[in-house]
């Protein structure tokens, strides 16, 4: 066998991400998806007793891998180590690198029958601007007294999360959070406890036929993510075979800072037979909303839009938090045996408030009244290295016009070692309604769409590996900014060539085409116009040494109406460096960046202090650079310093609104430490 190499893990977590997300796709949840991703580095699996569906969940092995290894697994009994996937088919070391830092092995030794290790820490950090931004200056007031809008609160951020863990065993966790701008107080009638965000979670697994029990915050990963989905829905990107297929896990806490996508109550798990388990859940969630009141005291409010930012700076968000109850009742049957798995799910949304948007025709089919209700069926069934898998659900909500159908049909397919095939093809009526689903789609939900998605990814040799898709899209009725029935197509186009261990190359592309309203356009509606959308993405990892790795990238991009004479244009010229050694891990960045104007942004993914995501749009003109540094001053306590700063050539001032800084600059900084018990 080939000796492995130490496994770093929260490089590990930034690579995986990196790899996953080398462009930024559009109607993605980052956070959750980063934090999601984070609770499986910080609770490995076990790979003598993970499911299919648990490992697909790292999104590191093909449909072959997984089934070499479950077939394995069934002819020699549990693994010895895991260098010990060197001797299964279709496992190779570069796999099985990176994969290490997400799974470990527990032997039916003495040792192995000890509780298993737990994951029990506190986090804190604290994080600002350094400039004065506008919306944090002096408040003067106007010729007729008034007073400019202001945030109430202090320019410094914190957050802290107490997480003590056992993976399988259970789990609870109470994270704080108070966002820059925002005040900590105790009003009760303003639905504020302290902190402006607080979520908690206690969980027990494996109790005699009780599977899994949380009680607090939650999300549920059910089927293909129609109806219930827990932020593992990774969307269009390069990895175009394993993330277009969504696992089937269950109930899981909830760990991000994103303030809304969850649910907060009860969910039971209860075995009836070995292959039938039983879901049960309860949840009752207060939203942010913007309420219109009734004109009449016999009228009654309406909630107009919900919000998702989660930020509550000024007295005019005050006015929008928390202002509709939610009630959510639901269960999932679910079966399964041997490659099989059938699941039948009910999910009941009720509003203390009618939902009514704007009457415009974009919202004519949108959801309205008080209460929606979701019945699904989802399925799937794996023969040797093909997995077949589908969800259909149909809505139908308390006015009579409100009902739709939703469904997702699609197979991944492992032709041989080298090619394997994905295809999935999606259909979601104009007036399906589904709050918490996130299924694969065009647009950020699945609503008003019919779609057709292939993709491959082809092993040339060992060294080189070819990926691409190719999705084509149709949207039946008009979308926001969209004055009629629209639709596209993109594709992507990906090689990445790895030399040797210490170095790999990467080539993406990625062309996607849209109908918008033509911005040239006098009438009404509008007339619609296609939109191009281009970018182009080369990317060089590499050692100099042991101790030191290099990440050199240089991305260019176009956007632009066939209607207009030219096209918007940006490019971002990137140089990374990371330097592990002893106690000490060091990151930093310089980056060049010119782009012609918002349109033409472009997206870099940066390294953060652990659990934090930094996913920043470059535009305007300018230089930006960051340095990260990690001490571990003992077994017991990490601390992280983060410095970063933007510098525009081309503007006086940057930020727009109450986030102005009246200079071209903005440097951030942010301090983290970790206890370990």
């Amino acid at each position: 066998m080939v000796p492995l190499t130490p496994a770093r893990t929260d490089d590990a977590l930034n690579q995986l991400f990196q790899e996953l997300f080398p462009t930024q796709a559009e109607g993605i949840d980052y956070q959750t998806l980063f934090d999601n991703l984070a609770q499986l580095y910080s609770n490995p699996l076990d790979l003598n007793t993970a499911t299919r569906d648990e490992l697909a969940a790292t999104y590191l092995l093909s449909e072959r891998q997984l089934t070499s290894l479950l077939t394995y697994r069934a002819a020699n009994g549990p693994l010895l180590d895991i260098a010990e996937l060197q001797t299964i088919p279709d496992f190779d070391v570069s796999t099985i690198q990176r994969i290490r830092a997400f799974v470990t092995v527990r032997t039916a030794t003495l040792i192995a029958n000890l509780p298993s290790p737990s994951d029990h820490y506190v986090l804190t950090r604290y994080e600002r601007v350094l400039e004065t931004q506008k919306g944090f200056s002096e408040a003067i007031p106007s010729k007729n007294g008034t007073l400019p809008t202001r945030y109430l609160g202090s320019p410094g951020g914190w957050y802290a999360r107490y997480r003590n863990s056992r993976p399988g065993t259970y789990s609870i966790g109470l994270t704080l959070e108070q966002d820059p701008g925002e005040v900590f107080r105790w009003s009760p009638a303003m639905r504020q406890y302290g902190p402006d965000f607080v979520s908690f979670h206690a969980q027990i697994q494996r109790r005699g036929r009780w599977k899994n029990i949380i009680l607090g915050d939650f999300q549920q990963q059910i089927g293909q993510g129609l109806m219930l989905s827990a932020g593992f829905s990774l969307g269009k990107n390069a990895e175009t075979i394993l993330t277009v297929r969504r696992p089937t896990l269950g109930a899981r806490p909830y760990t991000s800072l994103s303030e809304y996508g969850y649910l907060r109550g009860l969910s039971a798990t209860y075995a009836l037979t070995p292959y039938l388990d039983l879901t049960l859940f309860a949840a009752r969630n207060r939203r942010d909303a913007n309420v219109a009141l009734g004109k009449t005291p016999t009228d009654a409010d309406v909630v107009t839009s919900f919000l998702t930012s989660g930020l509550h700076q000024t007295s005019g968000d005050l006015l929008d938090l928390r202002a509709v109850a939610e009630t959510n009742l639901g269960g999932h049957l679910h079966f399964q045996r041997n490659s099989l798995q059938l699941g039948l799910t009910y999910l009941q949304t009720t509003f203390d408030k009618p939902i009514q948007k704007r009457d415009l025709p974009y919202n004519n089919y949108e959801f309205s009244g008080t209460q929606n209700r979701l019945v699904g069926l989802h399925g799937g069934y794996v023969w040797r290295n093909v997995n077949l898998f589908s969800e259909m659900a149909y809505s139908s909500g308390s006015l009579t016009d409100s009902g739709g159908l939703g469904a997702v049909l699609g197979t991944l397919v492992g032709i041989s070692r080298r090619l394997d095939l994905a295809v999935l093809a999606r259909h979601y009526d104009r007036n399906f309604h589904s709050f918490y689903a996130n299924s694969f789609s065009e647009s950020s939900r699945p609503i008003n769409e019919t779609g057709l998605y292939g993709g491959f990814k082809y092993s040339v040799y060992r060294k080189l590996t070819l990926s691409g898709f190719f999705d084509g899209f149709r949207f039946p009725w008009w979308k926001y900014l969209v004055d009629g029935p629209s639709g596209g197509f993109d594709y992507l186009l990906s090689a990445t060539y790895a030399p040797n261990r210490q170095t790999r190359l990467a080539l993406i592309f990625h062309d996607e085409h849209k109908q918008k309203n033509s911005p040239d356009s006098k009438t009404s509606p509008k007339a619609l116009t296609e939109t191009t959308r281009r970018n182009l993405a080369l990317t060089a990892d590499y050692s100099l040494m042991p101790y030191l790795t290099m990440r050199s990238r240089l991305q260019a991009g176009t956007f632009g109406y066939a209607s207009a004479a030219s096209s918007s244009r940006g490019f971002a010229l990137v140089q990374d460096a990371t330097y592990e050694r002893g106690r000490w891990s060091l990151s930093g960045r310089i980056a060049l960046f010119g782009t012609d104007d918002y349109d033409s942004r472009q997206y870099v993914y940066e390294r953060d202090v652990l659990y934090a995501f930094s996913f920043p749009a470059y535009f305007d003109r300018g230089i930006r650079h960051y340095l990260l540094a990690r001490y571990t001053a003992s077994k017991h306590l990490d601390l992280w310093f983060r410095y970063a700063r933007t510098d525009l050539t081309n503007q006086p001032d940057i930020g727009s609104d109450l986030d102005l800084i009246s200079a071209p600059h903005k440097t951030e900084l942010k301090l983290q430490a970790r206890w370990r018990f």
